[in-house]
């Protein structure tokens, strides 16, 4: 059923030399995203597989024909199927990509308010494990490319789309970019790539402050911190105890932070922050922008926005816990898992011995836990930049756009390595608190859904023109 926020975008939503939005553009979009939702694609239980195939369907009954459609699966991994469809153009320019996962996180029903693998309406929202994280972008794309072909759009280069599988699982034994760069490169080759990343921010009334681009992302990498000892009996404790040992270490990592550290992205990002945000926040903003950045106005800000805090230093945090063999032994082992998030630009070898400084214990050993895609920064082309804001003031007047950097880390480090220049721009706004992906109860603003295709689906046409 079509909500009244479709409705009513529907009819503000139509611009002069462009189609105009249909119920059924809305009508189908919402039917593919639930039922991508719907699928569970989680690494326990779950199967890409199934996804990507029901995707590859719809393109089928949307047009497409089998030629234009690859199901690609890696060997020995029946579950991690990778989809690739092609709209191809005349050729004037290189190729267009449209990337999402379709893999999400863990989700028990027992932690969930609503079954996290049906999607529910609910006051505004969606609701459901992937809402936001990453098969809104998923069914925005597959539903836009139906439309194109159903416009007969003629486009200048050929616009490709690839669901693709694995993007959650670190480590993993399958990534769906790095397994088609590696084996089929030729499928997802572009000029430029437009990924999950960046979206717009909303007042707590529900009012468009500014949409954010995303121009760039840090560096994954994760640490693994282990402690030995003999062990032995439980009635007779010893001092030199793994668990106490190594908990004094993490002790000392959650006291430390990294220094501050601001790029051009990152400084413009904050200097616009510092003219919107309330009197106080600004003043401690405009504060860390000098030089030296006064630290009290760190600590402060750092408790207004985690996201601030990740914006501008690279961090490190416990992320699991593992020790002892019986209850009544005194434990042979302990060991934690630290993910980090780097800087773009600072190197993985020195966050290793700056973590085994701050643990300041010889006997926690600290091991890199697989390598780390040290992807550059792409460049910010200012014809894809003048497409954004030209398309973005049609949808959302007066809403400015920003570059930003993102704190968390996406498949597009595997296509900017390669050469495949990648952003993140989504056309998705979210509330104050965001949309807690990952976390319980993921949730999409409907409203957010169906504005995002019509700027992707406005954004994407304009590209593939000469």
């Amino acid at each position: 059923m079509r909500t009244l926020a479709a409705a009513v975008l529907a009819a503000l939503l139509t611009a002069p030399g462009l189609p105009a939005r249909a119920q059924a553009d809305d009508a189908l979009l919402r039917a593919i995203y639930q039922e991508l939702v719907e699928i569970n694609t989680t690494p326990s239980s779950g199967d890409c597989t199934v996804a990507v195939k029901a995707m590859a369907a719809r393109l089928k009954a949307g047009g497409f024909q089998d030629d234009e459609i690859r199901i690609v699966v890696p060997p020995g991994a029946d579950k991690h199927g990778n989809l690739v469809a092609r709209l191809r153009g005349s050729g004037a320019q290189r190729p267009l990509l449209q990337l999402a996962h379709v893999d999400v996180v863990e989700a028990r029903r027992e932690d969930w308010t609503r079954d996290p693998f049906k999607l529910v309406e609910e006051d505004g929202y969606f609701y459901a494990r992937g809402s936001s994280d990453d098969k809104s972008m998923a069914a925005i794309y597959v539903a836009n490319m139906i439309r194109f072909r159903k416009e007969g759009l003629k486009p200048a280069r050929d616009l490709v789309l690839a669901l693709t599988c694995g993007e959650e699982t670190v480590p993993g034994p399958y990534n769906g970019v790095e397994y088609l760069l590696r084996h089929h490169r030729g499928l997802i080759d572009a000029e430029l790539a437009l990924n999950e990343g960046g979206g717009g921010a909303l007042t707590a009334e529900g009012q468009p402050l500014f949409h954010r681009i995303q121009a760039g992302e840090k560096v994954f990498q994760s640490f693994q911190l282990e402690v030995t000892n003999k062990g032995g009996h439980s009635s007779v404790p010893v001092p030199d105890n793994a668990i106490y040992r190594l908990a004094d270490g993490l002790s000392r990592l959650a006291r430390f932070s990294f220094p501050l550290k601001l790029s051009p992205v990152t400084r413009a990002y904050f200097e616009y922050l510092a003219q919107t945000e309330k009197p106080a926040v600004a003043q401690d903003i405009r504060a860390i922008l000098r030089d030296p950045p006064d630290p009290d106005a760190q600590n402060r800000l750092w408790q207004v926005s985690a996201t601030y805090n990740a914006s501008a230093r690279t961090t490190c945090v416990a992320t699991q816990l593992d020790a002892g063999h019986a209850v009544n032994a005194l434990p042979q082992r302990a060991k934690a898992f630290v993910n980090c998030r780097i800087l773009p630009g600072q190197r993985v070898e020195d966050v290793q011995a700056t973590l085994e400084r701050v643990l300041a214990d010889a006997q926690i050993k600290v091991t890199r836990m697989g390598g780390a895609v040290e992807a550059p920064m792409p460049p910010m082309k200012e014809s894809l930049l003048e497409a954004i804001k030209a398309v973005n003031e049609e949808v959302w007047p007066g809403v400015p756009v920003i570059l930003g950097l993102t704190p968390g880390a996406s498949d597009g480090r595997f296509l900017n390595q390669s050469g495949i220049w990648t952003y993140g721009v989504t056309g998705l706004f979210h509330p104050p608190g965001g949309s807690n992906a990952h976390g319980l109860n993921e949730r999409l603003r409907v409203r957010s859904l169906f504005e995002g295709a019509e700027f992707q689906y406005r954004l994407v046409r304009r590209l593939a023109q000469p």
